[in-house]
């Protein structure tokens, strides 16, 4: 473990240094109190809130189970404000209020596995019965592929060590993905995983120096059941991450706001037109948009945006403008990616088959200053 972490220090020594950097603490500050504080990660949180003691949930219809979530998310909440009021750290945390045997979070579980009947956890809202191997837009049944977990350095500064999980499939038809093998051409080549085995995997990359667990793709969205059934067996205190294209629906956005620690989305583009020629996606802004809405106000936020060849008055500019006009710029940290390469499909598209110019690149860089977005020094 200290040849890893010596390993990955040499490696990226600006990772090192944002443990110190007062604006990624600022900024990132419910992600800094859990990392380096040891305040409990929300899923704690939520196992720690019971449900009552009249409700049987086993006999409750999906409709029943959300009034009850509605109601436990209001103690979540009040429970949430103590911890961060007064400091409280997981030892002593999980001494004052333990874990219910039945909580908030087998509530979550419970909903998540009903809506994987009639499955909606993204925008697609496909209806199928993915419990049949009915898959739909993600092409999953009820299996989970899992195709790489491993200590990931390449992630922004204040993130890595990243104890990052692949999940194969994707709900997007990028003609660019650079995880094309995953999410498009072999997403059922990676390894089946259930709960247990799940939260074994987070539990290894945490002991081996995992700032964060980083739940990526492909796209974690349609394993969303078996993620949070994961947490149920996660006896650790961990960050958990949701590294995503932030297609899901409301009723994931509800599932997820109480266990996510910290949100790093994709924001592709800035109109609905190159969304759904290049990633074959409609209503794009109008649904990526209001999760980052919702995402801000239940977590810490790190919002990737890659920068596109021609795409810079369409996508580039419209996204740091509407983050500019919608989200909180002290509470958010921006990446403007720069690696943008042809991969996949890109070349049988003109507009997106070369990399981005060194000015194409300079004039994004320069509008988001002039917005005053905080993206400098975030990644390598």
């Amino acid at each position: 473990m200290e040849f890893r972490a010596h390993y990955w220090s040499m490696l990226r020594p600006d990772a090192v240094e944002a443990l110190h950097n007062e604006v990624f603490r600022k900024v990132l500050s419910w992600y800094y109190s859990v990392l380096v504080e040891d305040y409990p990660a929300k899923f704690h949180i939520a196992k720690a809130i019971p449900i009552p003691s009249d409700i049987n949930i086993s006999s409750c219809d999906e409709e029943c189970l959300w009034a009850v979530h509605r109601d436990l998310e209001k103690s979540f909440l009040s429970l949430w404000r103590e911890v961060r009021k007064e400091g409280i750290k997981f030892r002593e945390f999980k001494k004052m209020y333990g874990e219910a045997p039945r909580n908030f979070l087998d509530l979550k579980i419970a909903i998540a596995k009903s809506i994987l009947k009639n499955c909606r956890f993204c925008e697609w809202r496909c209806g199928v019965n993915r419990y049949t191997g009915n898959g739909g837009a993600c092409r999953l049944d009820s299996k989970t592929y899992v195709h790489s977990w491993f200590l990931h350095i390449g992630e922004e500064a204040p993130l890595v060590p990243s104890g990052t999980i692949f999940y194969g499939s994707c709900n997007f038809r990028c003609v660019y993905c650079q995880n094309w093998d995953i999410s498009q051409e072999n997403p059922f080549s990676g390894v089946v995983v259930g709960p247990r085995q799940l939260a074994l995997m987070q539990k290894e990359l945490r002991d081996s120096g995992a700032r964060n667990i980083n739940h990526v793709g492909g796209e974690p969205t349609p394993n969303l059941y078996t993620i949070l059934e994961s947490l149920r067996h996660l006896d650790v205190n961990v960050v958990q991450l949701w590294n995503s294209n932030f297609y899901m629906s409301l009723e994931s956005m509800d599932l997820l706001k109480h266990v996510i620690d910290i949100w790093l989305p994709d924001f592709k583009y800035g109109n609905n037109d190159c969304a759904l020629r290049l990633s074959k996606i409609p209503r794009y802004v109008d649904v990526v948009g209001r999760n980052h809405k919702i995402a801000i106000e239940w977590g810490d936020m790190i919002i990737r945006h890659l920068v596109l060849p021609n795409h810079i008055e369409c996508c580039s500019k419209r996204v740091l403008k509407w983050i500019a006009d919608n989200l909180p710029l002290d509470r958010v940290l921006v990446n403007i990616m720069d690696q943008y390469r042809p991969e996949y499909k890109a070349f049988e598209y003109k507009d997106i088959s070369r990399r981005p110019s060194a000015k194409e690149l300079e004039e994004v860089f320069d509008y988001a200053d002039k917005l005053g977005i905080l993206w400098r020094d975030i990644s390598r």
